[in-house]
């Protein structure tokens, strides 16, 4: 009985030593599993945590070409202001040249034949010697505060003169350069309006266009940008136009 009793026991024993053999297959299982999803989680988060890094630095570098285009706008610009400085040196020059002739060859004739007309040459002179000191102003001494009463007065005492039209646009750029948009708008206005064949005009219309655009008349700055591409498509005022056109 005994024995019996011994070997029920040793077989109960066994049998749940088998049964509980799979649990340890089925743990590791679980972990290998638990192992494979760390795994692919930290692969994941390190190629995301790349591509933020790759973002970050093209948005640095889109920063800072943006920066250099408009560095190079502005020098652009700048020298683009030289160029026409010369020019307009250049133009004052030729003229006070052509006025120096023609005053050589009519004031003999003045003189014999009609000597009244000797009362004109201190006005011209007078006339020449006014310009001159408000360009020169600009153009040699850099004082722009002072040219601007100096073109102002010199449009009050020679409203007939060929030196008008320079005239208003000088002191146009120099409001402009102050800020001063609606003084300069009004300067540029009566130059396009008044003088049609200046040589200014294409550049006056770019800037009063610029004027109004400060001032919120967007619509207006427009038709006059396009007006400068229109009429001057050669200039380099039609290619600031057509850059600002483009910003619109």
């Amino acid at each position: 009985m005994i024995k019996r009793t011994l070997a029920i026991s040793l077989l109960g024993l066994y049998g749940a030593a088998v049964n509980a053999a799979p649990a340890p297959v089925t743990d590791v299982t679980s972990g290998s599993s638990d192992q494979r999803i760390t795994e692919l989680e930290r692969k994941f988060s390190s190629r995301t945590e790349a591509q933020h890094r790759q973002q970050e630095q093209l948005d640095t570098m889109q920063n800072e070409v943006n920066q250099l285009r408009g560095s190079i706008e502005v020098q652009n610009y700048q020298l683009e202001k030289i160029l026409e400085r010369q020019r307009e040196l250049y133009f004052e020059i030729d003229k006070r040249i052509q006025a120096v002739r023609t005053d050589s060859s009519t004031m003999p004739i003045a003189a014999v034949n009609l000597p009244v007309k000797t009362q004109e040459a201190p006005l011209s002179e007078n006339e020449n010697e006014a310009y001159d000191k408000a360009v020169n102003l600009i153009l040699k001494d850099r004082l722009y505060e002072q040219a601007i009463p100096e073109f102002q007065t010199f449009l009050q005492n020679f409203p007939n003169s060929s030196y008008v039209p320079n005239a208003h646009y000088w002191l146009g750029q120099l409001l402009f350069n102050k800020q001063d948009w609606a003084g300069a708008g009004e300067q540029f206005q009566l130059l396009i309006k008044n003088y049609p064949d200046s040589s200014k005009r294409a550049d006056a219309t770019l800037k009063l266009g610029i004027s109004e655009m400060e001032r919120s008349n967007a619509a207006r700055a427009k038709q006059l940008w396009e007006q400068v591409v229109a009429e001057f498509p050669d200039s380099s005022s039609a290619k600031l136009a057509e850059k600002r056109l483009k910003g619109l």
